[in-house]
C-alpha cells in the first residue's frame, strides 16, 4: 500500500529559503490542540503527546480502509494578548513577553481524503483506548492563510528573533501588514536534533 506523504505532495508548503520571500499558501485541514504556557513545560509536552496520539490513531483507522499516510510535521500558531502587550511586534515578542503568556494551537496537517466527521467520531475512542484524556481536546481545524512572508530559520528557537526581524524588515519594505497568527513548522524533531541544527519555517500571513 502506497503511503500519502504530504511533505512530498505539497513541497512548497514544507519548504522555505534562508531569506524572506512572499508565498501563497493553499487552504488545508488539520487536527489541532490549543493551550497556553511555556513550551518547555509539562502541559505543552502533554499537548504534543495528545496530538500525535490522535494523529496515529487516525492514520491506523484509515490504513484499515486502504488509505495510509505519513504523519506530517508538527506545526504551531502562536499569539499573545495584543491589548496587554500593545506595541510589541513579533520580532520583539519572544524577549519581551513571558513564556507563560503565550497561547498556542499545535497542528498536524491531514491528507485531503481524511474527513472531519470520521476524525470527530474517532477521537473519543482513541483517547479511551490509549487512556489519555487530553486526546479528547484534539479538534478539527481548517486554515487558509493565503499570502505570507516566510523564511527558513536554522538554529535554536532562542535565536528566532533574528529571523523574525528579517521578516519584519521585508514586510515594512513592501508595505505589508500582519493578517493572521505567527506560524511555525518544525521540520526537525527537537527531541533528537542539536539546537544549532534545528530547522523551522517561520511564516507570517500578510495583506
Amino acid at each position: 500500500m502506497e503511503k500519502t506523504d504530504l511533505s512530498k505532495l505539497y513541497k512548497e508548503y514544507f519548504t522555505a529559503r534562508a531569506l524572506p520571500q512572499l508565498v501563497d499558501i493553499e487552504a488545508a485541514h488539520f487536527i489541532s490542540i490549543t493551550g497556553k504556557g511555556d513550551p518547555s513545560g509539562e502541559a505543552f509536552a502533554a499537548s504534543i503527546q495528545a496530538l500525535y496520539t490522535a494523529a496515529y490513531g487516525i492514520k491506523f483507522s484509515y490504513k484499515d480502509l486502504g488509505k495510509d499516510f505519513v504523519v506530517s510535521k508538527l506545526e504551531g500558531l502562536w499569539q499573545f494578548d495584543a491589548e496587554k502587550y500593545k506595541g510589541i511586534g513579533m520580532s520583539e515578542a519572544p524577549a519581551k513577553i513571558p513564556r507563560s503568556e503565550w497561547e498556542y494551537r499545535l497542528l498536524i496537517r491531514m491528507p485531503d481524503f481524511v474527513e472531519r466527521k470520521i476524525v470527530e467520531k474517532a477521537i473519543p475512542g482513541i483517547a479511551d483506548k490509549k487512556e489519555l484524556a487530553d486526546v479528547k481536546k484534539v479538534e478539527w481545524f481548517d486554515m487558509n492563510e493565503g499570502k505570507c512572508i516566510q523564511l527558513l530559520h536554522v538554529g535554536p528557537y532562542s535565536t528566532e528573533p533574528e529571523s523574525l526581524a528579517k521578516i519584519a524588515a521585508f514586510s515594512a519594505e513592501h508595505g505589508l501588514q500582519q493578517n493572521g497568527l505567527h506560524h511555525e513548522i518544525y521540520l526537525s524533531d527537537f527531541r533528537k536534533t542539536a539546537p544549532e541544527k534545528l530547522k523551522t519555517i517561520l511564516r507570517e500571513p500578510v495583506k
